[in-house]
């Protein structure tokens, strides 16, 4: 007999049916309703949820390659910073790149997760930092939707590093963003949330606050990147706010820890850059697992940190990097990764009045969408409805 985890709502000789690109029916083929219309019969394969990448860095200009080779030789993320690598960088490519080219770059990447299952992509801002460039970050998101068979949930990320034009002046920044920015991508309804990365290359606690109050002023939903590189008590103060999210953790600690639980706001893990920077400090999966915190699992797909874009080699690093188990990393690319995105009542499970996004995949068990490293199991995907 297959061993399946506990925790996966494991459904025997199932169906799923949709009507209009909802799911109609999901369960056992004894209880079904008789249905009308075409059958695919998916030939005893294993059917999930379609896989959700819910914190990507999709659009951008340019590379960091010489980057990676610094960083190979001993040069550590901050030090590069703050000698004016890092997002820098990308900042310049992508102000330079028009939308066509950032749109035409994003969706290689993105063909490569739709090829692995993926039905949503969270896509950020954040390499523009500027208003002209952020905008255009955002509408290439927007244009990806219309491009391909897949959700795109754009996420804006001004607040990701200081300009040079605003260097030394962070609230001067800040403000801009609250003032100039945030009322634009709100009135173009460009974003579904707003995040920020709270470090000390980053931005302080209370720059944050500001951001937040301001986005929720524009009934924009946040996040934040938080406790990556050190604990400023971001997880607390996206907590205070009601994030979403608070995403990669490796410092967080047991208050910050409960906030996020009482708040709801859901962690996700980014097993690709911990990887990728050769970091030492795991996030805290025993302590987010005791506080009731639900984890979610992503590619953090961005030139610097996490260059990667396979989402079950995603769940397979979170499996030996940090300890999850078969059923979190699952449920972290579909469930919880729907909760991140705000779209839980969508998306992310198989249940009647979401959207009928499915991967149906060549395996035996579960396990082996987080076992393997390199092979492609997906038989086919289902996006809304269609064939996809």
């Amino acid at each position: 007999m297959t061993m399946v985890p506990p925790g996966l709502g494991l459904v025997e000789d199932g169906i799923v049916a949709c009507a209009a690109g909802k799911i109609v029916y999901a369960g056992p083929r004894r209880d079904a309703p008789q249905f009308d219309g075409e059958t695919i019969d998916c030939e005893e394969r294993w059917l999930t949820p379609g896989l959700i990448d819910c914190h990507t860095h999709l659009v951008y200009g340019g590379d960091r390659v010489g980057e990676f080779e610094q960083r190979l030789s001993g040069e550590s993320y901050s030090r590069l910073a703050r000698k004016g690598g890092g997002i820098r960088v990308t900042m310049e490519a992508t102000r330079e790149a028009s939308l066509d080219a950032l749109v035409t770059a994003a969706l290689g990447r993105l063909d490569v997760m739709i090829a692995h299952g993926v039905t949503t992509v969270e896509v950020k801002s954040g390499y523009g930092q500027s208003l002209d460039s952020e905008l255009k970050q955002l509408r290439a998101a927007r244009r990806l939707e219309e491009l391909r068979k897949v959700s795109i949930s754009p996420t804006f990320l001004a607040a990701h590093a200081v300009p040079p034009e605003f260097e030394g002046k962070p609230d001067a920044f800040v403000a801009e963003i609250c003032e100039t920015m945030l009322p634009k991508v709100a009135a173009d309804s460009l974003a579904d949330a707003v995040d920020a990365f709270c470090e000390g290359v980053g931005f302080s606690s209370a720059q944050i606050r500001a951001l937040f109050r301001a986005a929720k002023a524009h009934g924009l939903p946040v996040k934040l990147h938080a406790e990556q590189l050190s604990n400023l008590h971001g997880a607390r103060l996206a907590a205070e706010f009601g994030a979403l999210s608070a995403d990669h953790l490796e410092y967080l600690d047991w208050e910050g820890a409960e906030a996020m639980a009482r708040a709801g706001t859901v962690a996700v893990l980014l097993p690709g850059a911990y990887y990728f920077t050769r970091e030492t400090q795991k996030p805290p999966v025993e302590l987010l697992r005791k506080a009731r915190v639900p984890m979610a699992v992503a590619t953090d797909c961005n030139p610097g940190t996490s260059p990667l874009t396979l989402p079950l080699l995603t769940m397979n690093m979170a499996a030996t990097l940090f300890g999850l188990n078969v059923t979190e990393c699952l449920a972290g690319m579909t469930r919880e990764a729907a909760r991140a995105l705000g779209r839980l009542g969508r998306i992310g499970t198989l249940e009647a009045r979401k959207d009928c996004d499915l991967a149906i995949w060549d395996i035996d068990q579960p396990a082996e969408l987080v076992y393997h490293m390199g092979l492609n199991p997906l038989h086919s995907r289902v996006w809304q409805g269609q064939c996809a």
